[in-house]
């Protein structure tokens, strides 16, 4: 993508301000990160000098930036080479069977690989749906390694809907995974969850005996069945009840059922069933239409799942 240059001239009454804080307000899309980030690579200058994050600005000074033209983009880019397969639509609801390996969504127009620039390409006028600019009409997310169904609104109308049932918890998500270890036939994991303070790419299970003093704290209820069992594994039928970041992943984690192919909670675990990602597909989602009308629509196992159950001959 081309490189561009745009200028902001600081006014009277932002007089002595950061100049992060002005980036901010001058592209307000971005994130304090990405900002951070921008300045750090060099992006932004002032007064033709190179700047700092911390630097104040005068009143009349010109903040110039100047780089690829993808940091100004407000709206996910359209993407035509990406293939997602579309399970069901009509004129209000769209459900796409996201690939593994691809983002739900990304954060800036630099990102080009995600479900949104697909939706992007393929439907444009959802460009104007929902409350976050880079999450057009998506309802709920998926993991990158986690495949299958993402619920999509393609009106304002709908999306409020299902966000409202989505509050309630009357929308059911059901997963396909594959853990170590042979399972009860059926179980019942509440645990609470917090961000992991060691490492903010992870969470972790709250328990009576750790606690999590001075962090927030979500409820996360997951309920699961043993569809089989062969050579320490167990494939499983999931039900969240709650949707919590990496809820499925964590909780199997802390009852000693990691998923497999997790190299993110379960990076010792040596995989040998093929998988190149992480043992985990949402194949089902159960929610209503504007009438009331209850639907549930499936998707069948992704190809590296099949090849697995057959490997481990499990019926």
């Amino acid at each position: 993508m081309p490189s561009i240059t745009k200028s902001w001239k600081v006014p009277a009454e932002l007089a002595q301000i950061r100049v992060d804080a002005f980036a901010r307000e001058c592209l307000p899309h971005l994130s304090r990160r990405e900002i951070d980030g921008a300045i750090r690579d060099r992006l932004f200058s002032v007064n033709d000098r190179v700047t700092r994050k911390g630097d104040r600005l005068g009143a009349g000074d010109t903040l110039v930036f100047n780089g690829p033209e993808a940091w100004l983009v407000v709206n996910p880019l359209p993407n035509p080479e990406l293939k997602v397969r579309v399970v069901s639509e009509d004129s209000s609801i769209l459900i796409l069977d996201k690939p593994a390996g691809m983002p739900t969504h990304g954060f800036s127009g630099r990102d080009t690989d995600t479900l949104a620039n697909f939706i992007a390409s393929n439907h444009a006028a959802l460009l104007a749906v929902g409350r976050n600019r880079w999450e057009p009409g998506i309802i709920h997310r998926l993991d990158r390694e986690t495949s299958g169904l993402v619920l999509i609104a393609k009106t304002p109308t709908a999306f409020e809907g299902l966000r409202q049932q989505l509050r309630r918890k009357e929308i059911r998500k059901n997963y396909w995974a594959l853990v170590w270890g042979s399972t009860n036939t059926q179980g019942h994991i509440d645990l609470p969850l917090a961000h992991d303070t060691r490492d903010r790419r992870r969470m972790r299970a709250i328990t009576e005996s750790d606690g999590a003093k001075n962090q927030r704290v979500w409820n996360a209820v997951t309920r699961y069945q043993r569809i089989g069992q062969a050579r320490g594994l167990s494939l499983l039928d999931i039900d969240m009840e709650t949707g919590v970041m990496h809820q499925i992943r964590v909780h199997f984690k802390a009852i000693s059922h990691p998923i497999v192919a997790d190299s993110l909670y379960a990076p010792n675990h040596q995989n040998d069933l093929g998988f190149k990602r992480l043992a985990l597909h949402s194949y089902q989602v159960t929610f209503a239409d504007l009438k009331g009308k209850k639907h549930t629509v499936a998707a069948p196992y992704p190809d590296d799942f099949t090849d697995a159950i057959s490997l481990l001959q499990i019926s």
